[in-house]
């Protein structure tokens, strides 16, 4: 299993050259670029220098983080994300970067699950059309918060199955996994090619309703079942990657270097056994 770093988790301590530095050095092997960093690196160099800089780097990038609130939009503001994905898929094709993250936006008051489905799968359509010219393909992240549209691994696998689109995965997140309460019985189900992303963090122990982003850990500092979670994605025959994606302040106040070397050796630490 490759494994790689999510840009979220030095979000403040590191921008993209040094996500991308550091990375290498530590001896990971793919990179999700946060986008707030792309962004700004490209306000301040031109894209090919971002090519170069990948093509001279051992490390490679897996995944663009993300454009956001894809679903329940007007035509005005989706036409913003269209031109997004349009933007993103270009630079992404450019560095050859296969995949772009996708996230759903809140629930609406009084919808029904059908609807959520059907609105998730005509914007991930309309979107993929996009991404494809581009070879690229997107990956569509449940939000295990209870406001969220999808915001759990069912769901999410109904909307990516409903939709039945080349180029559309999931994310499988373990935060968004424990948060929402989705259950292994549910990833049973799931087509494991159609796994594109593993997003691996740790939860602090607090109850479902108070957990929030700054509550994620390290893999292993928290109370979430990240072996038997991995056992599961084992046993439905996923083995490609694995991202430590992490939002915690304090973690942004450690020096880099030291942070991306924990986040990879907690991570092999849990996973040892079954894909390391």
């Amino acid at each position: 299993m490759l494994i790689g770093l999510n840009g979220a988790t030095t979000m403040k301590n590191a921008d993209l050259f040094t996500d991308i530095y550091l990375a290498e050095k530590a001896e990971y092997d793919l990179l999700e670029i946060w986008k707030a960093k792309l962004n700004d690196y490209l306000s301040q160099k031109d894209l090919t220098s971002l090519v170069n800089l990948f093509t001279g780097a051992k490390i490679k990038p897996y995944a663009i983080n993300s454009i956001e609130n894809i679903t329940f939009r007007n035509k005005e503001d989706f036409g913003q994300i269209k031109d997004e994905t349009l933007r993103l898929s270009e630079i992404a094709h450019r560095i050859k970067c296969k995949y772009l993250v996708v996230v759903p936006n809140d629930k609406p008051p009084g919808i029904t699950k059908r609807e959520i489905i059907e609105e998730s799968v005509e914007s991930l359509r309309q979107l993929s059309k996009i991404a494809l010219d581009y070879d690229v393909a997107l990956a569509f992240e449940f939000i295990g918060r209870e406001d969220s549209s999808v915001n759990n691994l069912a769901t999410c696998w109904d909307i990516v199955k409903t939709g039945d689109l080349e180029n559309v995965g999931l994310v499988f997140d373990t935060f968004h996994f424990y948060l929402g309460g989705s259950s292994l019985k549910s990833l049973q189900k799931v087509d494991p090619e159609k796994i594109f992303m593993f997003h691996i963090n740790d939860s602090e122990d607090l109850p479902r309703n108070e957990l929030q982003d700054k509550n994620r850990l390290l893999p292993g500092k928290g109370i979430i079942p990240l072996r038997e979670i991995a056992k599961g994605l084992q046993g439905i025959g996923y083995n490609k990657m694995v991202s430590v994606e992490l939002f915690r302040p304090e973690y942004w106040r450690w020096d880099p270097e030291k942070l991306v070397k924990e986040a990879r050796q907690t991570t092999i630490a849990v996973l040892k056994g079954l894909f390391f």
